[in-house]
C-alpha cells in the first residue's frame, strides 16, 4: 500500500469530510430514500433513483476517504526548514516572461487546489520545483506550453 504524503491541515480536512459524509449525508440520503419510497411505484420514481444515485456517490467517496486516511503520511510542515524546495514548502516564483509573481505550496494530491495556491507534488510544476533553491530557474512543461520561473523565496509554514 503506497503512502500518500499530506500536510496536517489537509489530513484534518479529509477527516472532517469523512465524518460529515458518515454522520450527516448518510442520514439525509436515507431519509430522502424513505420519503421517495412513500410515493409509491419505484420503477418510475425519479426522486427515488436520484436518492439512490446520491447514496452510491456518497458511499464511494466514503470508501475513497477511508483509503486515503489509512495510507496518509502526515508531514508537519512547521518542523521543516532549509533552502531547498521539498514537500510542504511555500515557494514564491517570478514568471520570467511576464514578471508576474506566483506563490505555491507543494502539497499531497488529495489536498491540491491550484486556485488556492496549493499544487500537488506530482503535478508538472510540483515535480519541477522539488530540489530547487532560491535563485534557481525552473522550466515547467505544462499542457499549455513551457514556462520559466525564478525561485525568489522558500518558506515552511
Amino acid at each position: 500500500m503506497d503512502k500518500v504524503p499530506i500536510t496536517a491541515p489537509g489530513f484534518q480536512k479529509l477527516e472532517e469530510e469523512l465524518k460529515h459524509r458518515q454522520q450527516v449525508e448518510r442520514k439525509r440520503i436515507v431519509e430522502a430514500i424513505a420519503e421517495a419510497r412513500s410515493h409509491g411505484d419505484l420503477s418510475e420514481n425519479a426522486e427515488y433513483h436520484a436518492a439512490k444515485e446520491a447514496q452510491s456517490h456518497n458511499e464511494g467517496r466514503i470508501m475513497e476517504l477511508e483509503s486515503l486516511i489509512a495510507r496518509a503520511e502526515v508531514i508537519d510542515v512547521g518542523k521543516l526548514s532549509g533552502e531547498r524546495i521539498v514537500f510542504g514548502a511555500t515557494v514564491k516564483l517570478i514568471d520570467e516572461d511576464t514578471e508576474e509573481e506566483k506563490v505555491y505550496q507543494i502539497v499531497g494530491e488529495p489536498e491540491a487546489d491550484v486556485h488556492s495556491g496549493r499544487v500537488s507534488i506530482g503535478s508538472p510544476i510540483g515535480k519541477a520545483l522539488i530540489g530547487k533553491s532560491i535563485g534557481d530557474t525552473v522550466e515547467v512543461v505544462t499542457p499549455g506550453g513551457g514556462k520559466s520561473y525564478e525561485v525568489v523565496s522558500v518558506a515552511f509554514r
